[in-house]
Parts: structure tokens; C-alpha cells; sequence
């Protein structure tokens, strides 16, 4: 945006972020490089998702970075157009594949 704003505001993520830190007991690292793409929704949540067709608005995709040893890291959201939200539905670590 124009005024140095994000486009979107994000909802949800910091609570999934918690609960995956606390089940999965990730690393720093690993940590950083989630976050970092979390907070990257704020400009563009279509990047490298893609819609899920069963449900309207949902999107879902793995994060780069976060192969360990034969699983990675995953999140789904609702993108919300009308008001420019974007809610997370879960963040999560999957075997490969995905």
C-alpha cells in the first residue's frame, strides 16, 4: 500500500504459531524461518498456496524451508477479500509428501 501499510491483516496466527511451538518444540531456526513467512501474509497471502477446492476462500500450502528429516511445515487460512483478512486454521508439521 501506498502509506507503508500491510494489505492485509492477519488473524490467528500468533495463536497457531504458540501451539505448534509448544507441540512440536521446533528449533530457533526453524522458528525464525515460520515466522518470517507468517508475517509475509501480510503482503501477499496467495504466494505460494494455492485454494483448496472443497472450500471457498481456503488456502493452504508448505513453507520453504522447513523440510526436516521427511516432514515440513504447513499452514491453512481464509483469505477474506471483502475486508482484507486473512484467518489461520492451522499451522502444522506433515510428512512428505504433501
Amino acid at each position: 500500500m501506498s502509506d507503508g501499510q500491510p494489505a492485509w491483516t492477519l488473524a490467528g496466527f500468533e495463536t497457531q504459531l504458540d501451539a505448534w511451538i509448544a507441540i512440536e518444540q521446533p528449533s530457533q531456526d526453524l522458528v525464525l524461518v515460520v515466522l518470517t513467512w507468517l508475517v509475509g501474509r501480510r503482503d501477499d497471502p496467495y504466494q505460494g498456496v494455492r485454494r483448496q477446492q472443497d472450500m471457498p476462500n481456503l488456502w493452504f500450502g508448505t513453507i520453504p524451508g522447513t523440510d526436516e528429516a521427511g516432514t515440513v511445515v504447513t499452514c491453512s487460512y481464509f483469505v477474506e477479500e471483502s475486508t482484507r483478512r486473512v484467518q489461520c486454521v492451522v499451522l502444522g508439521t506433515l510428512n512428505r509428501p504433501v
